[in-house]
């Protein structure tokens, strides 16, 4: 198909001709030749060029006529939809034709194509599911991305499901990716290291001012609003055109309109332009201004590329952006407002010279740039995966090594992988060997994620199909009522009272939008029912749905600080709630669900130790056994008390939530020993001295220990550490029959040490190490072990009379220090070399003793004196009997 005779851009005619809209040369027509060319005789091609250079509306028709296209469409990949739409209108108006001729569009909402349609514009999660629905792409010959710079998640997908086709299944698709700001070689390289065009030239210049605030200490917040509030209307009093403001959300977007009304120009109508606006709301932001009017269009970063709003030649841009951060360890999104990268300002800034030269004045100082990244972070690092990760599994990529496979810019995360992998294995969307199931393929084929779709089967599943598609409507995007939970009249997180809002009263247009979305859902899922009345009768069904869609987030309430000690000084109180996955969640004391005891929760967020529960339903205790009977799970949790006694009780528990708690009288002996061993691993040092030891098992010990020192095994190993490790096998056998530590005896731990001796260990443990001594007197004294210096005895001097060598154990390896007492015990002499003593210290010790204890001998010679404990007198008396 050719050109109309009638387009201004037929081959051959510059576009200078073009008579509606006035359009000038663009810088990007000096590349079409080579466009066409490379185009003609390869399959891929990188084309950079900056913002209002032309790339987005020209490429595309010059490409209508090329002989490879053969009677097949050009797919134009858009990132927004109201970018989508206001291109495919530019480009028929281009062709003097109606949208829905030649150019059209596809969206999720909507479709405007006709059978003669050879140009779609289409957001990028419709190329997803064409590709799932036929991987050869028959119809297309041509992919264009645009805009690819914003690396969103669809379009690394998309990009990398076309490279794979092509690879397989369709070798002639051509790949076209363009951007303005771009790191042109990596995906040059991506493409199979195809040609790239830079197209060097700006459609008009743009004047950059650099106006921080003054004195500002945070980079956002009320004082920065008012700076820009007062910098717009600067430039409205000073400059002529309309104006684009670039703000992080929708909550910055209301309070600069509320610093800006009644002070306004009178030939200025202020605008907002955001994501959550109805495509009319969208389309009005972004119209032509009436006569003698102009426009000042406040505006997220929707309006950052593929997007130009006719007579804007004033941007101020705030230098913010909000985006949504996927947090693996905790499974929750959370939205994060941070600076915006060097590429988006310069994106924005291009918003000022599409049409003619402008000025672009940003709030931060000039020197803040350096620090500044210079690329937008690619979406599929800090995203939620389970969306991708499902149509990868239903593309046939499964498992870690099959996403591996495939072409990315970026490799997606591990952790965000095994994250989204295992989700969507609890939702019963991927089957233990992450392949898609035919629950996952149905999924897969709705537009919606995972979850709404999960949430959509189980309300057709269960007979309460309307109810679902209005929950899933509210849930889709951004929570469309403010939560107040502060006063009575607040509608909290209660996703019911949003329900009523949605199905009852007056129309809005934000209503409207999401009644419209609703009725979409109900279509794919063909409910012919008026299902805003029927939601509304089953609406005590939200959270049967919500439980089975989020199970994890299933929540208990606990208690709140004002029920127990009280909210902490200037805060507000709250009441917390326990999550099924373990996470920790509140509420404000005054919300209307908080005093419930189960909640279904549907939307979370905040960071630290508790997240804040954003929406939720309430969910009765008597669902959780028809619906989740088979993950309850029945457990004897078995404790031990700071005294050492064992406490049983018996549980139900869904996930980390006790459903029931009650003693358990009876425990079995293996929980107690295993939760006895437990306690005593427990506390500092891990040391065994909660045990009942006296001074026999300690010497028993040392013994054995003595032994092992010097011959190794078989001698076993009774230090604490290796006691601590084995508790169970040495001392379980003496506790099975106990329920607390005190019931222990003294005798039942010396029997547990000797039992780890084996046979003939125990005679030899006697000969080798014994615990007493015999004295040359004939007396039995006790050996002392375990001591620094080694064994030793202990007894009087004159017990050794006689004796010349020291006593030696563990057959003459060891000598025994022995430590000689006066008759009244008190040491003399410490000494392992008994014949030096006789020799040198006797003499000394004799000399100062024998006054002191007359009454016993004290022989000059204690060579040859005998041995004795007893006085003087006493021996005297035993050698005449």
């Amino acid at each position: 198909m050719s050109l109309p005779a009638s387009s201004p851009l037929r081959r051959g005619q510059p576009p200078a001709r073009l008579s509606y809209p006035a359009c000038p040369p663009c810088p990007v027509d000096a590349l079409r030749s080579d466009l066409l060319h490379l185009l003609e005789h390869g399959d891929s091609l990188v084309l950079s060029a900056p913002p209002g250079a032309g790339k987005s509306s020209r490429v595309p028709l010059w490409l209508l006529d090329a002989p490879w296209l053969a009677g097949r469409k050009i797919l134009l990949l858009e990132p927004r939809r109201v970018a989508a739409r206001a291109l495919g209108r530019y480009m028929a108006r281009l062709l003097g034709e109606e949208p829905g001729q030649t150019v059209g569009w596809r969206m999720r909402e909507e479709s405007v194509t006709g059978p003669a349609t050879r140009i779609e514009v289409i957001t990028e999660g419709v190329l997803t599911r064409l590709l799932q629905a036929d991987p050869e792409l028959p119809q297309a010959a041509c992919v264009i991305f645009d805009e690819f710079h914003e690396r969103s998640l669809q379009a690394d997908l998309g990009l990398a499901l076309c490279l794979e086709s092509r690879a397989a299944l369709r070798p002639d698709l051509r790949l076209l990716v363009m951007s303005a700001t771009l790191d042109v070689r990596a995906v040059a390289h991506l493409l199979g290291d195809c040609p790239a065009l830079n197209c060097a030239g700006r459609g008009f210049p743009v004047e950059i001012r650099w106006l921080p605030p003054r004195g500002m200490q945070q980079r956002m917040g009320p004082e920065l609003w008012r700076h820009t509030a007062t910098v717009i209307l600067q430039l409205l009093r000073e400059e002529k055109g309309s104006l684009l403001a670039f703000l992080p959300g929708t909550a910055e977007i209301r309070q600069v309109t509320a610093l800006l009304e009644g002070r306004l120009p009178p030939d200025a109508l202020l605008c907002p332009l955001y994501g959550n606006l109805s495509a009319r709301e969208q389309d009005a932001a972004i119209a032509p201004a009436q006569p003698g009017m102009r426009k000042v269009v406040l505006a997220t970063s929707i309006a950052e590329t593929s997007l130009t709003i006719e007579g804007v030649r004033l941007v101020v841009d705030a230098g913010l952006e909000r985006s949504a951060r996927f947090d693996p360890a905790c499974g929750l999104s959370r939205l994060s407002t941070g600076r915006v990268s060097l590429a988006g300002a310069t994106q924005r800034a291009g918003r000022a010279g599409r049409m003619e030269a402008g000025i672009c004045c940003r709030l931060w100082a000039r020197e803040e740039e350096n620090g500044m990244r210079p690329q937008i972070r690619p979406e599929i690092l800090d995203a939620d995966l389970s969306g991708l990760l499902l149509q990868l599994a239903v593309w046939g990529a499964t498992g870690p090594d099959g996403v591996a496979s495939l072409a990315w810019l970026d490799q997606p995360p591990a952790a965000a992988l095994a994250v989204a992998r295992q989700s969507l294995r609890d939702l019963g969307a991927l089957d233990g060997n992450d392949r898609a199931t035919s629950l996952g393929r149905k999924m897969a084929a709705l537009p919606a994620s995972p979850r709404l779709a999960r949430l959509l089967l189980y309300g057709r599943e269960r007979g309460h199909a309307a109810l679902a598609c209005c929950l899933a409507a509210l849930l889709e995007e951004r929570d469309p009522l403010p939560h107040s939970g502060q006063h009575a009249g607040g509608v909290g997180c209660d996703l019911g009272r949003r329900l009523d809002w949605l199905c009852r009263g007056p129309e809005t247009p934000e209503k409207a939008r999401l009644r419209r979305q609703a009725q979409r859902l109900a279509h794919v899922l063909d409910i012919r029912q008026q299902i805003f009345d029927a939601a509304l009768k089953d609406q005590d069904a939200a959270g049967v749905l919500l439980a089975l869609t989020w199970p994890e987030w299933l929540a208990q309430r606990l208690c709140s600080d004002a029920e127990g000690t009280g909210a902490p000084s200037g805060k507000q109180a709250v009441i917390h709630f326990l999550l099924r996955s373990g996470q920790a969640a509140q509420l404000p004391l005054g919300d209307p669900l908080a005093r419930q005891d189960f909640l279904a929760v549907a939307a979370i967020s905040g960071g630290g130790p508790r997240g804040r529960i954003h929406l939720a339903a309430p969910f009765d205790r008597s669902w959780l056994e028809e619906l989740f009977s088979h993950q309850i799970s029945r457990q004897d949790c078995i404790s031990v008390s700071a005294d050492g006694a064992v406490q049983a009780r018996r549980r139900q528990m869904l996930g980390s939530l006790p459903l029931r708690d009650a003693p358990l009288p009876r425990p079995d002996a293996e929980s107690c020993v295993q939760a006895l061993c437990a306690y005593l691993r427990q506390g500092e040092g891990r040391n065994l001295t909660r045990l009942p030891w006296t001074d026999e098992a300690r010497q028993w010990r040392a013994r054995v220990t003595l032994l092992r020192e010097l011959d190794g095994a078989p001698w076993p190993d009774l230090s604490d550490q290796t006691l601590l490790k084995n508790l169970e096998n040495w001392l379980g056998p003496w506790l099975a029959e106990y329920t607390a530590l005190r019931q222990l005896t003294p005798a039942d731990l010396l029997q547990a040490l000797r039992a780890q001796l084996p046979y003939p260990l125990d005679r030899r443990l006697e000969r080798e190490a014994p615990s007493h001594w015999q004295t040359p007197s004939g007396a039995l004294r006790p050996i002392v072990y375990g001591e620094e210096g080694g064994p030793w005895l202990a007894a009087k001097l004159q017990e050794f009379f006689g004796c010349e060598a020291n006593p030696r154990i563990a057959q003459g390896r060891v000598p025994l220090t022995l430590r000689l007492n006066s008759p009244a015990g008190r040491p003399l002499q410490i000494t392992r070399d008994l014949a030096h003593f006789w020799r040198n210290g006797y003499q000394a010790v004799r000399a100062e003793m024998r006054g002191r204890y007359p009454k016993h001998p004290w022989p000059e010679d204690p060579l040859t004196a005998p041995a004795t404990a007893l006085t003087r007198k006493k021996l005297a008396a035993k050698g005449k009997a």
